[in-house]
């Protein structure tokens, strides 16, 4: 397979060359979609079936945190399609200065999954043996202090629930099962699109994208606005539902 400038042998012009990236991405979003969409409703069955734990496991997430996520990830999108549209308009110094704000936001977010990631092992919200739903609960810290409200709501939470659901510590297993393999899963994701923003600033600083090419900041683009878009879907689902009853 030879390449003529930016044109791979296959194609005729760069607009078909174009296309063809276009579906491919798409296709491959698609098949996406459906890995997603099955944890979506395994998460949305066992939510059905164990509403009471479901719903305390969400009560023990952190939304302040959540929420700057999502405030992070809306902003890395815009500064994303700020990228894309500097490369089709042939802004060539505002690329990589778009790029690597994405890049920044991205590990924020990153940084701040990890926070929370952190404060699940220290409040043993792991699956695993030393599971407690009831940990923080039962062994308050100073830090804790600030949180003597929430912390109250949880104790009161406590009595109330275990009456409705004896097995609640298990089914609240369930829920955090899946939250650290949707999260994960997610957090791999932008993993992934770091990477790829990456190799797009390095070849971006070299002047390479114009008008005429720009196919990879709008492939990386359309990857990168999907990777938000699940997680537009994963902070109602996993904090906001049944949050604090």
């Amino acid at each position: 397979m030879h390449r003529t400038g930016e044109l791979y042998g296959q194609f005729q012009t760069l607009e078909q060359q174009k296309e063809s990236s276009t579906l491919g991405m798409w296709i491959f979003l698609v098949t996406e979609v459906l890995f997603f969409g099955g944890m979506f409703l395994t998460y949305a069955i066992n939510r059905h079936e164990y509403f009471t734990a479901f719903g305390v496991g969400s009560n023990t997430l952190d939304i302040t945190l959540g929420t700057v996520n999502t405030i992070v990830l809306i902003m890395s999108s815009f500064t994303m399609a700020m990228a894309v549209w500097s490369a089709q308009t042939g802004k060539k110094k505002l690329v990589p200065l778009f790029l690597i704000l994405t890049l920044t936001l991205g590990c924020v977010f990153l940084g701040i999954k990890f926070v929370e990631y952190k404060q699940k092992f220290d409040h043993h919200l792991v699956p695993g043996r030393s599971f407690d739903v009831w940990y923080r609960v039962n062994h308050p810290t100073p830090a804790d202090d600030p949180k003597a409200i929430a912390l109250e709501r949880e104790e009161l939470e406590k009595a109330t629930v275990s009456t409705n659901d004896p097995d609640i510590n298990s089914h609240a297993q369930l829920y955090f099962s899946l939250y650290f393999a949707m999260t994960g899963l997610h957090a791999l994701h932008m993993i992934v699109g770091a990477g790829l923003i990456i190799w797009l600033i390095r070849v971006s600083l070299r002047g390479r994208f114009t008008p005429q090419y720009n196919t990879p900041v709008e492939i990386v683009g359309l990857y990168w606005h999907f990777v938000d878009i699940v997680w537009i879907y994963l902070f109602p689902l996993l904090y906001l539902i049944d949050r604090h009853r």
